[in-house]
């Protein structure tokens, strides 16, 4: 296993009780600092690999590891070190106010409350927020919405934040606010795990492309590498249709 392995998941599979195959025998591995980019056709499985990479579901079989340990043997670490931000991101408010939701996690980690609200301004600073916090949060877009659920993320002191199809039913400016938090986490050293179909949005940021196909890893390399290999019946559009290299896809 890399030293600088952050995940690393090992033959990977998911069937649920209705006989569905959601994940076969997948491995990927995720460094630390890493911006990779995780694409596929609706139902291709990756959302069941990052619930299941982020402690959300248990896997059939297969395994995995955490910063070198089992996940098993990481759920504490894993709790304080990771945040998934969901594609529906009203699911994810639980305050009546912006900053009310964003303590929600250092208050369950029973951070003193000086930490709390220091931690809480501070992520809502960095997601552009802070002018809000006072507002009532399902008041927000649905733009400002995915920037809270990353607030409550890094309030917890994450250093990885996982995105499940962040544009989806998002309009150009909600696009672009979510694209600079995105930018801003890579330029700040987090990792940062985006699943996406819309590669046209986002691609510049990533350092590696995957895509999942029927509930496998069928490709994962470098943006680049990975488009040059593509076909059709991945499900996955080649932005550079639209787009003159890997560089100039996105929205920013």
């Amino acid at each position: 296993m890399d030293s600088r392995s952050l995940f690393s998941v090992r033959r990977l599979s998911k069937t649920f009780p209705s006989g569905r195959v959601a994940l076969s025998c997948v491995d990927l591995e995720v460094a630390r600092g890493e911006f990779i980019v995780i694409a596929g056709a609706n139902g291709s499985g990756k959302t069941v690999l990052v619930k299941i990479m982020a402690g959300l579901m248990d896997a059939s079989s297969g395994e995995v590891f955490f910063e070198g340990k089992p996940l098993s043997q990481a759920a504490d670490a894993l709790r304080v070190s990771a945040g998934l931000v969901f594609q529906d991101a009203d699911a994810q408010i639980i305050g009546e106010t912006v900053a009310e939701d964003a303590s929600f996690g250092p208050k369950n980690l029973k951070l003193p409350q000086d930490a709390v609200k220091e931690q809480v301004l501070a992520a809502l600073k960095a997601v552009g927020l802070e002018e809000k916090a006072d507002f009532p949060a399902r008041s927000l877009s649905g733009g400002e919405k995915r920037r809270l659920a990353v607030a409550g993320i890094l309030a917890m002191g994450c250093k990885t934040v996982i995105m499940d199809e962040p544009f989806a039913n998002m309009d150009w400016p909600g696009v672009r606010s979510v694209l600079q938090i995105a930018a801003k986490l890579k330029s700040d050293g987090k990792t940062v795990i985006m699943l996406t179909h819309e590669l046209e949005k986002t691609l510049a940021l990533a350092d590696r492309l995957a895509v999942i196909c029927g509930g496998r890893v069928v490709l994962d390399g470098t943006p680049r590498e990975t488009l040059d290999n593509l076909k059709p019946e991945y499900g996955v559009r080649d932005p550079r249709c639209s787009y003159r290299a890997v560089e100039d896809c996105s929205w920013l």
